[in-house]
């Protein structure tokens, strides 16, 4: 290499100090902090657009509900009981009898009068015909007592005629007479056995009606006690060879509920006092009650009073000797007030958001931001919103302060 091309290298070398006084035309040193930070805050602006925008939040929701009416009254005192007819008959005969027919079955609704066996009346049957015969013989022997009175007037009256005209003695005179009235005494006779006939032919017929057994008033057939060719009877006639009833029939509108009350809380039952019942058998149905006395003696055995209470729906799922659990009320609770305007919110679900209350609620699988005002009344842990959410919607509870209006959101199931 020449001398000159030696000079011309040394001058277009570039020393150490000035490359980095010049940058050595890159940007220069202090360039590079702000780049990075610019860096990092994309970053993180995309990191928390893919958070909070692209990727769901786990949320837990609660659902609005309307708040109810107030003012019922609690139960003061509970007891058991069963279920009670008040009128409920064993029906019988009242003359010993065959049955010839039976014409009800458990389960058989009945009405008063209604026909429901009939006994063997053969007999029964004969001595009506025997009664009624007497009757009308008494009839015939009335005619002819009749017919005597009616003969004796007649020869009494020629008697006194010829008395009158002096052809006949007084002594005939007085014997027609005594024959008229003789004759009278006769027909009134005849009167009094006809009477005693027909009373007779009366009782043949009761003793005959007696052989037909008839409902004595409108209910459920409970227990079918006889069938056809026993023998019933009103009284026991031992040997378990007799019946002593037809059938049971229990009127299901005289149905209420006998419980033991413990005498220690007895004082706190009151006439009147309203009540609600539960049959064992339908734990979930409550019926409507009411007391209605209070039994005026004690079973010092169980140390308890007898309540009679009253049922205050008819239903036929009701049966007697059914279990029941009654709850007794104190006094009868007033009208509820009308129920609050709005819903009712968790607490946890009102936050602030720019110095104002807001709900959450999701709808559509985002979180949709609601400007609320909740009301002062003392809900306890829950807010009442009067608008701005209905009932029926989610809110979502203790929303992040990151949580904004449109974030997709997935709801969480409660652990």
């Amino acid at each position: 290499m020449s001398e000159v091309d030696a000079n011309l290298l040394s001058a277009l070398r570039i020393d150490g100090q000035q490359r980095e006084d010049d940058g050595g035309g890159g940007p220069p040193r202090w360039l590079w902090p702000v780049l990075v930070g610019v860096l990092l805050v994309v970053l993180l602006a995309g990191a928390a657009w893919w958070f909070f925008g692209a990727r769901p939040i786990a949320v837990q929701v609660a659902t609005a509900t309307a708040p109810g009416a107030v003012g019922t009254a609690g139960a003061v005192l509970q007891a058991t009981g069963y279920v009670t007819a008040r009128r409920q008959a064993t029906v019988s005969t009242q003359i010993t009898g065959t049955l010839t027919h039976v014409l009800i079955e458990e389960g058989d609704k009945v009405q008063k009068g209604q026909i429901i066996a009939r006994l063997e009346d053969s007999g029964l049957r004969a001595t009506l015909d025997v009664a009624n015969a007497n009757v009308m013989t008494a009839q015939a022997q009335i005619a002819t007592a009749q017919a005597q009175l009616a003969q004796a007037q007649a020869d009494s009256r020629r008697q006194e005629s010829l008395v009158s005209s002096g052809m006949a003695t007084k002594q005939f005179a007085e014997q027609s007479r005594t024959a008229v009235a003789t004759a009278a005494a006769q027909l009134d006779a005849r009167k009094r056995e006809s009477d005693s006939a027909r009373a007779q032919v009366a009782a043949a017929k009761v003793n005959f009606d007696y052989a037909i057994v008839r409902a004595p008033f409108s209910g459920v057939v409970t227990v079918k006690a006889a069938q056809v060719g026993e023998i019933v009877s009103p009284l026991s006639a031992g040997g378990g060879f007799t019946r002593t009833g037809v059938g049971t029939i229990v009127d299901m509108d005289s149905l209420e509920v006998d419980v033991d009350v413990n005498e220690a809380y007895i004082g706190t039952v009151k006439p009147d006092m309203p009540a609600e019942a539960v049959l064992g058998a339908y734990p979930d149905w409550k019926i409507p009650a009411h007391v209605i006395a209070i039994v005026p003696a004690a079973d010092r055995g169980k140390a308890t009073v007898k309540v009679r209470v009253a049922l205050e729906q008819k239903d036929g799922r009701i049966v007697p000797d059914m279990g029941v659990r009654v709850s007794f009320f104190g006094p009868k609770p007033v009208p509820a007030a009308a129920p609050a305007k709005g819903v009712l919110v968790p607490a946890t679900a009102v936050v602030q958001r720019d110095g104002k209350s807001a709900v959450f609620v999701v709808d559509g699988g985002r979180a949709a931001q609601r400007a609320v005002a909740p009301a002062a009344l003392d809900f306890g842990a829950m807010k009442l919103v009067p608008e701005g959410v209905k009932a029926g919607d989610r809110v979502i509870l203790s929303p992040a302060p990151a949580l904004q209006d449109g974030a997709s959101v997935t709801i969480e199931e409660p652990h």
